[in-house]
C-alpha cells in the first residue's frame, strides 16, 4: 500500500561534479537523474582507472567554484572561480587553473547520462541533517550532503530513510507521478566535512554519521518513471513488502 510520508522541501542540481550546486523550485526526472545533473566533470589526465574524475575529496576547493548559465542553456557555459573571475567552461584557462590547484593536468568532459558515484538520484531528510549536525555541533546545512532531493517527513524521526531501502518513492499526484527505486544507503565520506562555501573541513561530521548510524545517511535510488518533481510535492512510500 502507498503511504504519505512527507514533502519535498528542497531540490538541488550539481552541473559539474564536486562543484557549487544550483537550489531549483521544480526539475525534470529523466531516465538518468535530474536534467543536468552532474552532467560534467574534470578527468584527471594521469588515472587510468576506472573512476578519473576529480573530486572535492582530491580537491576541496573546487566546491567553491561556481557554474553560471548564460542565454537559458541548458548546461553551464562559464565557472565563476573562487576569485570572481567567470572562465568558459571548456576553456583551456579554467582547465589551467584547476590543474594548477590539484597539482596535475585535468580536462573538462561532458557525459550525456551523467558522472554518478552510486546511483543517478540521492535523498536525504531534513531530519537526518539536524539530527547529524546536532551530533557535530554545528549549524545544519544541508549542502554538505549534496542531496537532489530534501525530504520533510511527518514524523521528524533521523534516519528514517534507512527504512525505504527496496521501496518506491514517488513525488505528486496521479499515475504519471515521476517515481524512483530506493536501492542502497547512502554510504557517506569526508566530503560531508567540507564547508560548501569555504571548503574548510569539520571531521566531527562525519564522525556523528559513524556514530549515529555506521556511516549512512540519505538513500541512493534508480528512476522507475520520469516526471517533474517540485518544492512543496507530496511524497509518498510503497515499501518493498507491498506486493500489490
Amino acid at each position: 500500500m502507498t503511504v504519505e510520508i512527507g514533502h519535498v522541501e528542497a531540490i538541488f542540481r550539481y552541473p559539474v561534479k564536486s562543484m557549487a550546486g544550483e537550489s531549483l523550485e521544480a526539475a525534470e526526472i529523466g531516465w538518468h537523474g535530474l536534467e543536468g545533473d552532474r552532467r560534467l566533470a574534470f578527468r584527471r589526465l594521469e588515472d587510468r582507472g576506472g573512476f578519473p574524475w576529480l573530486t572535492a575529496s582530491k580537491l576541496p576547493d573546487l566546491l567553491r567554484f561556481t557554474p553560471q548559465r548564460q542565454g537559458g542553456a541548458n548546461l553551464p557555459t562559464h565557472i565563476r572561480t573562487p576569485e570572481g573571475q567567470a572562465m568558459p567552461v571548456f576553456s583551456q584557462e579554467l582547465a589551467a587553473e584547476v590543474g594548477r590547484l590539484y597539482g596535475l593536468p585535468v580536462q573538462m568532459m561532458q557525459l550525456k547520462q551523467g558522472i554518478f558515484d552510486e546511483a543517478s538520484i540521492s535523498v536525504i531528510a531534513s531530519a537526518t541533517v539536524h539530527e547529524i549536525s546536532r551530533l557535530a555541533g554545528l549549524n545544519p546545512d544541508v549542502r554538505r550532503f549534496r542531496p537532489n532531493i530534501v525530504a520533510r517527513l511527518l514524523r521528524p524521526i533521523p534516519f528514517q530513510e534507512d527504512e525505504w531501502l527496496g521501496g518506491v518513492l514517488s513525488f505528486g499526484e496521479g499515475n504519471d507521478a515521476p517515481a524512483i527505486i530506493v536501492t542502497q544507503r547512502d554510504v557517506r565520506c569526508a566530503m560531508v566535512n567540507l564547508d560548501p562555501d569555504t571548503a574548510t573541513p569539520a571531521p566531527e561530521v562525519l564522525k556523528a554519521v559513524v556514530r549515529a548510524n555506521q556511516n549512512h545517511a540519505g538513500i541512493y535510488a534508480t528512476v522507475t518513471r520520469t516526471g517533474r518533481v517540485a518544492v512543496g510535492q507530496t511524497i509518498y512510500l510503497r515499501p518493498t513488502t507491498d506486493k500489490t
